[in-house]
């Protein structure tokens, strides 16, 4: 399978979602529907089990005005994000793809390539995140930043040191190394 292969499987995955983008309904107010910091889904403070309706509601999720809804083509309903809609909780490396390069998989099954089009971004907090779909990102779990940070090379950047990872030929920092 080719890397070329891969990406278009991952863009089909992603052009199978209704086109919330397109969407502009009228505003219908909020409902109690939290996700919390950890990628779970509650409503009216009880835990959302069944995945699958979990997943439902997270495709027609639109992020806009740094707010986020749930989006029909005939209603938009404001919901609460305490941190970020999505959790990339595991990551692997694509078998016998040069450059090498990683697969991220999110909480709810979205898989996105580290690369380019999909790169790591850190916030002002020194928060790292990535860009799963449509302006919908995703935070890293702590067990894969440690991993990440197990196989970092360290690099020397202007007078401060980063821990870079790697993928689909290019460079990803995962923050300053602390030198106190």
């Amino acid at each position: 399978m080719s890397l070329e292969s891969i990406r278009k499987q991952l863009a089909d995955q992603e052009s199978a979602f209704p086109p919330v983008e397109q969407w502009d309904p009228p505003y219908c107010g909020e409902i109690d529907i939290i996700i919390k910091a950890n990628g779970d889904w509650h409503y009216n403070g009880s835990a959302i089990e069944r995945l699958r309706l979990v997943k439902l509601f997270a495709s027609v999720i639109k992020y806009q005005d740094d707010e986020y809804f749930l989006v029909t083509p005939v209603e938009k309903i404001k919901i609460k994000v305490e941190q970020l809609p999505f959790v990339v909780t595991s990551w692997q490396w694509l078998e016998d793809i040069e450059p090498a390069t990683m697969e991220l998989t999110t909480n709810l099954g979205d898989r996105v390539l580290l690369n380019d089009e999909h790169p790591l971004v850190i916030d002002s907090n020194g928060q790292l995140s990535i860009n799963i779909r449509r302006n919908l990102m995703a935070s890293i779990h702590r067990n894969v930043f440690y991993q990440w940070a197990e196989l970092a090379d360290i690099v020397e950047h202007e007078k401060s040191q980063q821990l870079l990872i790697h993928s689909a030929g290019s460079s990803f920092c995962l923050g300053d190394v602390s030198t106190d």
